[in-house]
């Protein structure tokens, strides 16, 4: 891919937009549909919670979240009006037990102690202020909820061309030094292994990402 190529699917990981927005919503949905699962498994979902995801994308996992309790309530919030538009248009099976909120992406417009369970999966890379909306996620999950974080990490991420363009990249000793200057006191590292159809064409790429599960 040329130069500008790559800066438009970095802008599109970051912000989808449009029918272009569409199409890599359907991509990141396919190419990061394991580390979503993993993550939804290690939350540890149980009936009557309030699940947060922080960028949704299009959503078209949200069923595999329903599906493991009973009276579940999802609120997922995203930074893009395509993918905040997708993902309801996708998920109007569950319109009575879930919520898609468009934010700009810095402060959480929800309640103190507001979630039972939390979860983000490749948006790390795209926080202005990482301490600063890692506090805001504290804020809004309860005293014993859990927040789960996933990235891939800092060594496979800088060999794809497309993230040199305003992604910032961190390794499991740098995101555990990152969360440490945050209000959370309690964090357990796992790391997954996978092959992957890359973003940039038909080629696989071997993706070695990291589950965080962090209490307060």
């Amino acid at each position: 891919m040329e130069k500008e190529e790559l800066k438009i699917l970095a802008q599109n990981l970051a912000n989808p937009r449009g029918e272009k927005g569409i199409e890599i919503g359907e991509m990141m949905n396919a190419t990061n549909i394991s580390m979503t699962l993993e993550s939804i498994k290690t939350l540890v979902i149980e009936d009557d919670q309030q699940i947060l995801e922080i960028g949704h994308g299009n959503a078209a996992h949200l069923k595999s979240i329903m599906s493991l309790a009973k009276n579940l309530r999802y609120t997922g919030i995203d930074i893009s009006e395509t993918m905040h538009k997708e993902a309801i248009k996708l998920n109007t099976q569950f319109e009575n037990h879930s919520e898609f909120v468009l934010y700009e992406g810095k402060k959480l417009p929800f309640q103190d102690r507001a979630f039972d369970k939390i979860l983000t999966v490749n948006t790390v890379y795209f926080w202005k202020n990482p301490v600063e909306f890692l506090n805001e996620i504290y804020r809004v999950l309860k005293d014993d909820g859990t927040f789960v974080l996933t990235f891939g990490q800092r060594e496979v991420m800088e060999k794809l061309p497309f993230t040199e363009y305003d992604f910032t990249l961190y390794s499991n000793g740098e995101m555990e030094e990152l969360i440490s200057r945050s209000h959370f006191k309690r964090m357990k590292t796992s790391e997954k292994e996978e092959e992957i159809k890359s973003k940039t064409g038909n080629e696989t790429i071997r993706r070695i990402y990291t589950i965080l599960t962090i209490k307060k």
